[in-house]
């Protein structure tokens, strides 16, 4: 059976590997939803489910869309891990899709000719096995954060970029102002790729060309209607949002420049998992070097943000999953420069997300707090919420100053008012708590202390500790804080009382 530089069997028919490559998307996306229903819920997720149930245009953090991803799920589903994630699994597979399409039509367009030959069915299925192969989106699949709708959009925008160029036709730029604008209004960080389309526009023949049209201009008007809710909502809101992440893109700290370029680097390398991003870097110097129009427009895509993470890890933390939405076009880049070794490569990413998610589920390794981030984050939810239920009968209420602790335990506890105890609450609207007698329960991390300024401090006394573990492995501890009412108009300013899981 012969087989093409990629590695692919060819001789017997493009169908069969279609077909073959397309029961392997469909099996792993089932083993995802299935996994989605076990795991966990982490605390992002518990606090992007509490924007789903009060929603909004926009929020402190994030824009909304995670919080209607949310919504519709759990309108299905339930209040549940399952409700809370069903998104994630089926939007990865349509963006598997959607990634090797474009790697199709980018193909196409290199090599000059519109008839695609059933060898040509490598690189379509190479990017999309080295795209479920990272971490970032094997393990993203089943976990709901603003990254899952996020690479949904930019899935959209690069396909409908691979029908431009193969096509010609300025329909497209539509499709990429839609993808644009809901990307937008899922992380802000979707503006990177589209300032990498109009750097192409602005330096390359062809960008130039399409500049002298409407259709990208129409395309620019279609992204911002699609954005003016975000923009309502900051401007209502003093722009707090757009300040948040936008204030620390001018910081300067070149005496820890190593260290954070280092660990965006090192980020880099666990989320794709190493052999995928040595095959990736070696494609993206290949292509620097490259003549190739195609190139050129996927590089603009690509090194756009990859400058401008760059310049932000000088002044400070780049956080490891920011870069993820180069992910796409980085593997599509890759899978056209025929790489050897994708197999292995790809084997190992599949190998260890699945160790991963195992380790996660039912702790196959026992890894103590400090090695293992998924105890740390999911370990022992459901045991902790029942101990707090028992321990805080007939209590007022029950408040956190921790965003994420307050918010898992809205959603596992209904039989007492959860309160989130900091400024970010009035934010989403939710309303205030008045107590008046009574008394109710603070749940604070053991190994924190109280800020300086806190109010709670003054009239909250300790009492019962409480660990919350997987089978025997601690991942935290905390303290239960007993505090009488009426409390302080300092402390009541920010209490608002959370959603209950109803």
């Amino acid at each position: 059976m012969a087989a093409d530089p990629s590695g692919l069997p060819v001789s017997l028919s493009g169908l069969s590997a279609r077909h073959s490559a397309l029961l392997a998307l469909a099996g792993i996306t089932i083993i995802r939803l299935v996994a989605a229903g076990f795991l966990p819920v982490t605390p992002d997720e518990a606090y992007y489910w509490t924007w789903s149930r009060h929603l909004q245009a926009s929020y402190l953090d994030h824009p909304p869309m995670v919080a209607l991803w949310i919504r519709l799920g759990t309108a299905l589903f339930g209040n549940n891990g399952f409700g809370i994630r069903v998104s994630g699994p089926l939007a990865a597979a349509v963006g598997t899709l959607l990634t090797a399409s474009a790697t199709r039509d980018f193909m196409t367009t290199r090599i000059g000719r519109t008839r695609v030959v059933s060898d040509d069915l490598a690189p379509p299925i190479i990017a999309g096995v080295l795209l479920n192969a990272t971490l970032a989106v094997g393990l993203g699949a089943v976990m709901m954060t603003p990254d899952t709708p996020l690479l949904f959009f930019v899935a959209i925008f690069l396909a409908a970029l691979g029908r431009l160029s193969v096509t010609g036709n300025g329909f497209w730029w539509f499709v990429l102002g839609a993808a644009a604008g809901l990307g937008f209004d899922s992380k802000y960080t979707m503006l990177l790729p589209v300032a990498g389309v109009g750097a192409w526009c602005l330096l390359s023949r062809p960008g130039r060309a399409w500049l002298k049209t409407a259709w990208p201009w129409g395309a620019v008007l279609l992204a911002a209607a699609l954005t003016i809710p975000v923009f309502w909502w900051n401007e209502t809101h003093g722009w707090v949002s757009f300040i948040r992440q936008g204030g620390r893109a001018a910081d300067w700290k070149p005496a820890r420049a190593v260290q954070f370029l280092g660990e965006l680097l090192g980020g880099q390398i666990g989320l794709m998992t190493p052999g995928i991003f040595l095959l990736c870097s070696r494609a993206l110097l290949k292509s620097v070097r490259s003549h190739e129009k195609t190139d050129r427009l996927l590089l603009a895509v690509i090194v756009v943000p990859l400058l401008v993470f760059f310049q932000h890890a000088l002044g400070d933390r780049v956080q490891a999953n920011w870069p993820v939405l180069i992910y796409p076009p980085l593997v599509v880049l890759t899978a056209l420069s025929h790489p050897r070794w994708w197999r292995p490569a790809s084997v190992f990413g599949l190998v260890l997300g699945a160790l991963v998610l195992l380790q996660a589920m039912i702790g196959i390794l026992p890894l103590n707090r400090h090695f293992d981030i998924t105890l740390r984050q999911g370990g022992g939810w459901s045991a902790f919420a029942r101990e707090v239920r028992e321990k805080t009968q007939g209590v007022a209420f029950i408040a956190s100053d921790d965003y994420g602790l307050a918010s898992e335990l809205a959603l596992r506890l209904d039989n007492v008012p959860v309160l989130g105890g900091e400024s970010r609450w009035r934010l989403v609207g939710l309303p205030a708590f008045l107590c008046d007698s009574g008394e109710g329960v603070l749940i604070r991390n053991a190994r924190r202390s109280f800020p300086s300024d806190s109010a709670w401090s003054g009239i909250a006394s300790p009492g019962l500790a409480i660990t919350r573990a997987r089978y025997g492995q601690e991942a935290e501890r905390y303290v239960l804080y007993m505090v009488r009412c009426p409390l302080p108009a300092a402390v009541l300013q920010d209490l608002r009382q959370l959603p209950a899981a109803h």
